[in-house]
């Protein structure tokens, strides 16, 4: 069997946040592949420390995917100040003799070096269209996470496992290995906090992940981790913030200084991505939609409603608001230049991370969360059959069915793109409907 259809059957998904079907973008041919290893949000520590406990195995499964789309070179890309991951991932790769075709390349410790567009940048020079993807550049992008699954693919193992980071003003911080379907509130009570009434948890980094409006969900492949924080907490109220409060807010005070702009990352990249020009229709109901069409620019960064904006508005809600009405309305961007090529003053507005990690709050939180074993043996796991971009994966199962641990539950529709599920642990199927695989534990 191929690797790609090894890939396709382990059920894989980009393990950064995205959760996009790995094997279809490894089906592609490109010039390059990239290993984001950047981790760019505050508190997260996964990927830093995977790439310390098993070095070998996301090497060698960067490597496989590479020659699997004809790369010419593999880059892995990881800010330079974790120094103990980049001697040892070079260290490795020396030892595995794949140093005439893997390389690491040391990142500045900036938000967001993690944004596949940006990262394409850095590590290879090239600016992907607006509204593109990395392969238009002759880019492939892979998460580190992902990486590691490839090489379990190369094996025969499914994904049934997730590795998540908690923290937050808590007194655990950890990082722990999961299986996927895992109740989120078991996940949390790691952190030594039994009693939720004040806190809320963010699902992600701080930046870019939304705030849990319930504790009752489950662990899916494309969880990275949990960031609890008191309710009073000023990241909680500003990611609280419904849209018409943010309408009227936005209304009351923006003094188009276009700070929002000059900070952001895909318009630092020469794309044509403007917020100001978005809080500017929503505050004077501008009715020219060819203008509005560039809020389909946005990478939902969140720094211009977190960092940039000196009067704490909301230009990404302004934003987000525009292109909803868009959609409705079935209109969609155009981009117009065929080339880019990032602006002059980029180099000069990159945001370091410590400044935001003050600007957030964060800096009595940004703190080690090591791996840590413990054995989280829930009673019983609750898989979604949609935790993708793509269809739903089709139930192979039924209630009173036995399934064994990397059994396959869930297979991919005909025709259509998706991932398959497996089984995370061996038990007894409860449940099978409702967008969900439920297995007692035996």
């Amino acid at each position: 069997m191929s690797l790609l259809d090894l890939v396709k059957d382990a059920g894989i998904i980009g393990a950064g946040g995205a959760g996009f079907p790995t094997h279809a973008k490894l089906a592609s041919k490109a010039e390059y592949i990239l290993m984001n290893g950047a981790e760019c949000e505050p508190l997260l520590r996964v990927d830093q420390q995977l790439m310390i406990l098993f070095p070998d195995e996301i090497i060698k499964g960067f490597a496989e995917a590479g020659r699997l789309v004809e790369a010419k070179k593999a880059i892995i890309g990881i800010k330079g100040k974790h120094k103990e991951v980049v001697s040892t991932l070079r260290e490795r790769i020396s030892a595995l003799q794949l140093g005439d075709y893997v390389e690491v390349k040391e990142l500045a410790d900036m938000y967001p070096a993690g944004d596949e567009q940006v990262l394409v940048y850095e590590l290879t020079g090239r600016v992907v269209p607006e509204a593109g993807i990395p392969i238009q550049v002759g880019c492939v992008v892979v998460n580190s996470e992902t990486a590691l699954n490839i090489y379990n693919a190369s094996l025969g193992k499914a994904v049934t496992e997730k590795y998540i980071t908690v923290a937050g003003d808590i007194p655990n911080r950890l990082t722990i290995k999961v299986p996927v379907g895992t109740p989120v509130i078991d996940v949390l009570k790691l952190s030594g906090i039994e009693n939720f009434d004040d806190y809320t948890v963010i699902d992600g980094g701080p930046m870019m992940g939304p705030v849990m409006s319930s504790l009752d969900g489950y662990v899916t492949k494309k969880n990275k981790g949990f960031v609890i924080l008191k309710k009073q907490h000023y990241l909680i109220r500003k990611k609280s913030m419904k849209m018409d409060q943010t309408k009227r807010i936005n209304r009351a005070s923006c003094e188009q200084c276009r700070m929002c702009t000059d900070l952001c990352p895909r318009y630092l990249l020469g794309h044509n991505m403007q917020p100001h020009k978005m809080m500017r229709t929503l505050n004077y109901t501008l009715a020219d939609t060819e203008e509005q069409k560039i809020s389909y620019l946005c990478c939902q960064c969140n720094l211009c409603e977190l960092f940039s904006c000196p009067a704490g508005l909301y230009p990404k809600a302004a934003n987000q608001y525009i292109k909803q009405k868009l959609m409705e309305q079935n209109l969609r961007y155009q981009p117009v230049q065929k080339e880019y090529s990032p602006r002059k003053s980029r180099e000069h507005r990159l945001l370091p991370s410590k400044r935001l990690v003050a600007r957030l709050g964060l800096r009595d939180f940004d703190k080690p969360a090591p791996m840590t074993e413990i054995g989280l043996n829930s009673e019983q796991v609750s898989i979604a059959t949609s935790q993708h971009v793509g269809a739903p994966a089709v139930p192979v199962v039924s209630v009173g069915d036995h399934v064994q641990a990397g059994q396959l539950i869930g297979k991919i529709p005909e025709n259509s793109l998706g991932a398959a599920i497996h089984a995370s642990i061996a038990g007894t199927v409860v449940e099978c409907g409702n967008g969900f695989v439920t297995i007692r534990r035996d």
